[in-house]
């Protein structure tokens, strides 16, 4: 009984963090640029247009140089995306969006690591990061520096 009411302790600890990053001013500022991003015709524009362009993007890339449109499409999903990422309103939200995840990555890793050092805790959308240990993907072994 015990281990179930710590447990039913630390849930609801747990959902009061959630409930004070969702107060946060990071959060807060993304939810404003989400907000102002959905209602911003030109950026809406600019990602329909985006969205169109990477379809035929993946088109052609399923056949790659061999597709006669590949250079105009390759050149053109390049400048589309510029001019999306530029857009004032989308550069705000991808600014916010990356602020929450380093947010949330620095509690996960504050989390792990009060309970071990040892405890790998996945950031900036790699699967792990390590003090200096890493394992080689081409075959060979893994170490520590």
């Amino acid at each position: 009984m015990l281990a179930t009411m710590e447990i039913v302790d630390l849930l609801d600890r747990s959902e009061e963090v959630g409930q004070l990053i969702m107060k946060s001013d990071v959060m807060e500022e993304f939810y404003d640029s989400k907000t102002e991003l959905d209602n911003n015709e030109e950026a809406q524009r600019l990602i329909h247009n985006f969205n169109n362009m990477k379809e035929q993007y993946e088109e052609v890339q399923r056949f790659g140089r061999y597709h006669p449109d590949y250079s105009k499409i390759t050149k053109s999903i390049r400048s589309v995306k510029r001019d999306m990422d530029m857009h004032e309103s989308v550069a705000r939200y991808k600014r916010a969006e990356r602020n929450v995840q380093k947010l949330l990555d620095d509690i996960s890793q504050n989390v792990a690591h009060s309970v071990s050092e040892q405890i790998k805790v996945p950031r900036n959308g790699m699967v792990f990061t390590d003090t200096g240990c890493s394992c080689g993907t081409d075959g060979g072994g893994c170490g520590c520096s």
